[in-house]
């Protein structure tokens, strides 16, 4: 049986970015000019959840956004606030979100999970 080497090559370049991505955390999804990185925006969403916590005792901790998110840089400072439940998110989130865009007027929101701090 002969093994075309063009046919190894797809589940090759598919384990190498499993791998890498398996690695991939938010402390290393820093902001770029292009990119806002996931672990400003959860920083954003930790210092909300303090300011909560410190205003009405509510032991809430933010986790970590998707790591599939993928947003411009913002140009103005993030604002925070709960997430509406009428996004129908189940749980508590509290949502980050940039007015504008480096380049653009575009808006992005991203909605970080918190749970309850044990």
């Amino acid at each position: 049986m002969k093994i075309d080497s063009r046919s190894l090559l797809l589940p090759l370049l598919l384990l190498a970015s499993a791998r890498c991505f398996a690695s991939w955390s938010i402390e290393a999804d820093r902001s770029t000019a292009e990119i806002h990185g996931l672990f400003e925006i959860r920083q954003e969403a930790r210092d909300f959840a303090a300011r909560e916590n410190a205003a009405t005792r509510g032991g809430w901790v933010a986790l970590d956004p998707n790591m599939k998110i993928l947003v411009p840089r913002c140009s103005v400072p993030l604002e925070t606030r709960w997430t509406p439940k009428s996004h129908g998110l189940t749980g508590r989130n509290v949502m980050v979100t940039c007015k504008r865009t480096v380049g653009s007027p575009q808006k992005w929101s991203v909605n970080v999970p918190v749970g309850r701090d044990r």
